[in-house]
């Protein structure tokens, strides 16, 4: 597996990595303890040293599954995980976005305890709290990098003035926003250009559409419960039918290429800049495998302009979150403009 940089950080990680949230949670029915423990090290056996989870999925578990899986693999791997949101230990009630400096320290204590560490390699805020200074949220991080909690710090969907602001307090070594062929608003809403002019590597999550950019999901397909796409505007069968001409495109350069539609998307967000590296999500060890070969596929000049060229003429249709999903993304990141 070839290997990046984040940005200018010293987090060197697999060209693509691996998005352990469809593990317990989100996607329907949950793998079992052992099945996700079973398929992370089969990630890890076919060269992934990036992988990604976070406090609220589960919450909790996802952690303890990402933990125990990399235990064996500590000194090969390099873990991130989230912080952002005011869980009840008891209930396990999720009450909305909360970076109160006690809540922070409180998170990175259960977090590395679950996932059985000493340090963090990557800190994400997940999601910014509107009522908290990003000053104060950067100032505590760096609290706990000084104290060996912490190695970097990264923030997750914010807009492009806050995630100045994180910086210029403490460097944000990575960003992790939504990016894909049918999710390009970082082109054109800031964010890229950010990235690039502080040194920051990007980490797209969702690199594959939530599923969509796969070819697996159409108008037809019945979500089971439990699945958020559900409620997502983007996986209407009205939006996904009009949606399915990205999908035909990547299939046309994919015969090309003798690859998948995947495989495409992920080989063309790999092409878009150096210092990014997706992390797609999967239950499944043959589509962990489909994914991890998009690494070996390589899309010419040619190849690019005619992908830009077709998908220019597909307007993608659906918002890509249900309305309570979107207001917690960064305002200046929700839009395709700044």
């Amino acid at each position: 597996m070839q290997t990046r940089l984040l940005g200018n950080s010293d987090l060197e990680v697999s060209a693509i990595g691996f998005g352990c949230m469809g593990i317990t949670t989100s996607y329907g029915t949950p793998l079992s303890k052992d099945e996700g423990v079973k398929l992370i090290r089969a990630a890890v056996e076919r060269g992934v040293t990036f992988f990604d989870t976070a406090e609220v999925y589960g919450p909790f578990t996802n952690e303890e599954v990402v933990g125990e899986a990399l235990r064996p693999f500590r000194d090969q791997v390099v873990i991130a995980t989230k912080f952002g949101f005011d869980i009840d230990f008891t209930t396990r009630e999720n009450r909305g976005p909360c970076s109160r400096p006690e809540r922070i320290r409180q998170a990175v204590d259960g977090s590395l305890r679950r996932l059985g560490i000493e340090r963090i390699d990557l800190l994400y805020q997940h999601r910014v709290d509107p009522e908290i200074p990003i000053e104060d949220v950067a100032g505590v991080v760096q609290e706990l990098i000084a104290q060996g909690k912490v190695k970097h710090f990264g923030m997750s969907e914010p807009g492009v003035q806050t995630l100045r602001r994180a910086h210029a307090v403490q460097p944000v070594a990575a960003l992790q926003n939504e990016y894909s062929l049918w999710w390009r608003a970082p082109e054109t809403n800031g964010i890229l250009q950010a990235c690039d002019e502080l040194g920051i590597g990007f980490v797209p999550y969702s690199p594959l559409g939530k599923g969509f950019l796969t070819g697996a999901i159409n108008k037809d397909t019945q979500l089971g419960e439990g699945d958020f796409r559900r409620s997502v505007p983007r996986f209407s069968p009205a939006a996904m039918a009009n949606n399915q001409a990205l999908v035909d495109l990547l299939k046309r350069v994919a015969d090309e290429k003798g690859a998948t539609p995947a495989q495409i998307a992920l080989a063309w967000l790999l092409a878009q800049r150096p210092t990014i590296a997706p992390i797609p999500g999967t239950t499944k060890v043959h589509r962990l495998e489909e994914n991890l070969g998009a690494a070996e596929v390589q899309l010419t000049e040619a190849d690019l302009a005619e992908i830009e060229e077709a998908a220019a003429q597909i307007r993608i249709e659906g918002d890509r979150y249900a309305p309570q999903q979107l207001a917690l993304v960064g305002r200046d990141a929700r839009s395709k403009s700044l």
